[in-house]
């Protein structure tokens, strides 16, 4: 029988033989694609401790001076690269950080690795225990510039010791430790502010003020987060922790410390560590959403205990390190995920006083200083409250950012965030799982909710909210907006 060459039946059968060439050809060149996709990270940690003599930062004056380093300072560096975008963070044991410094630092890492500014996230942990990044008048004691330098050295260290690597995530609970520190009073009970009003609500409600209390204004967050890095290996690269609470505090007043950031950090180093022949495991813990949260139970459920220095920070670290050391036993670490990350500028409306704060405020400034006073703050504030009428600009920028990695979201927000912000964006992110970073690239002081601001109290009195009453929602929106975007 004769081979048939052409016709119908060799033209469609040529057609199939093409279509299963081009198929195999695509699926050959995606899984080489594959296979070249490296994902790389690499860790470093700088020394941040500032010299002694200088002023310590978080607390109403008279501000103590430094006298001894109970634990050092560190800025503690993360850098993740899936072959196509680097993104950078930074956590650093400061109160916070002002934009300009971080700017800063971050211009000159930008033209050191060539990691986009829009790629790097820095944050403050919130320690108290630390002193300010405004350069001193002493130029020896210029810790904007050490701060600045380290952090950029830090960067540049984590970008030399990228590795191919793996990643996972995941959250555990610490329920235990944190407390809602607003308070509202019972329906018609007010307390007194430093601008001549009253609140509805308190924070931190000792002494008699307790026999007024309704109950926590707010919600907290029990949930910690968990970012683990490791080398193809298996050794620990970084862990990186979430946990939406205040500094715990229990620090004398003229001790520098990390507070129970950096104890966290040191457990978590130690207990991965893997040896001198590879560079160290890095811990970071970055604070979440918590300016209305911190470690006091005022319910009276907690009995009261009395605390050596530095106990309570050592309970807290323990507790959270052990659920976290917990929670990445049970990760299941991918070889490569895709990473993203987006950025805004937010302008924002800067707090203005009332005619009626300003007249309040310029009679408490005229006392004598031997009158009594209707409030223990009413000076500081009143001081907070000029200051606020003259400020320049009307505006301030303020840096919003979302970073993707794989299917987990993380925001940064640059003010003390209150809790019900960062559960409202984790409830309607995109992504499955997310988290917030508070002070990040910037300080803009407490950021309460609108319904919050009619209650009062010490997170949004003027000079510690410092933006207008709406900038909760603009910010959520916008966070929203970005991590959209990056999804």
């Amino acid at each position: 029988m004769k081979e048939e060459t052409s016709g119908p039946y060799v033209s469609h059968h040529m057609k199939l033989i093409h279509l299963a060439t081009c198929l195999l050809a695509l699926v050959c060149s995606h899984s080489a694609t594959a296979q070249e996709k490296v994902f790389k990270a690499g860790a470093a940690t700088s020394n941040i401790t500032p010299p002694l003599g200088m002023e310590i930062v978080g607390n109403f004056a008279p501000r103590p001076i430094a006298a001894h380093v109970h634990d050092e300072l560190h800025a503690r560096c993360l850098v993740l690269d899936d072959g196509e975008t680097k993104l950078a963070f930074v956590v650093a044991d400061t109160i916070s950080l002002g934009r300009d410094v971080w700017d800063e630092a971050k211009e000159k890492i930008e033209a050191a690795t060539g990691i986009p500014r829009s790629n790097m996230m820095f944050s403050g942990t919130h320690t108290h225990s630390s002193v300010s990044a405004l350069t001193n008048k002493d130029s020896s004691l210029d810790y904007r510039r050490l701060i600045i330098s380290r952090v950029v050295d830090g960067v540049r260290r984590a970008v030399n010791n990228l590795e191919p690597a793996k990643i996972a995530w995941g959250a555990g609970k610490v329920p235990q430790h944190v407390f809602n520190r607003r308070w509202k009073l019972k329906e018609g009970m007010t307390n007194p502010n430093p601008f001549g009003g009253l609140d509805r609500a308190v924070m931190n409600p000792g002494g008699t003020v307790r026999l007024k209390l309704a109950g926590p204004a707010g919600p907290t967050n029990p949930e910690v987060f968990c970012l683990s890095v490791q080398a193809a290996d298996g050794r620990q690269i970084a862990l990186m922790a979430n946990y939406w609470l205040h500094y715990v505090g229990g620090v004398p007043r003229e001790h520098l410390s990390a507070d129970y950031f950096g104890e966290f950090c040191r457990i978590i180093e130690m207990k991965l560590a893997s040896g001198p022949e590879h560079p160290p495991v890095v811990g970071l813990l970055a604070n979440g959403p918590c300016g209305d949260v911190n470690n006091n139970d005022y319910s009276g459920k907690t009995p009261a205990v009395k605390r050596e220095p530095y106990e309570k920070i050592k309970i807290v670290a323990g507790d959270l390190a052990a659920e976290v050391l917990r929670v990445r036993e049970t990760l299941q670490h991918a070889d490569w995920v895709p990473l993203k990350a987006a950025v805004a500028d937010l302008e924002l409306a800067v707090r203005r006083p009332t005619p009626q704060m300003i007249a309040w405020a310029q009679g408490v400034l005229a006392k004598p200083k031997d009158a009594a006073e209707v409030h223990r703050l009413e000076q500081p504030y009143a001081e907070r409250t000029l200051a606020a009428r003259d400020a320049k600009p009307d505006t301030v920028s303020c840096v919003m950012q979302a970073f993707r990695i794989g299917d987990l979201g993380i925001a940064s927000i640059p003010f003390e965030v209150f809790t019900e912000i960062g559960l409202e964006i984790k409830a309607k992110s995109p992504f499955t799982d997310t988290f917030t970073i508070e002070l990040a690239n910037g300080s803009n002081g407490y950021l309460p909710t609108p319904p919050q601001h009619d209650l009062g109290g010490y997170e949004t009195w003027l000079g510690t909210n410092r933006v207008e009453r709406e900038a909760s929602v603009k910010i959520t929106a916008k966070i929203l907006e970005l991590l959209a975007q990056v999804k």
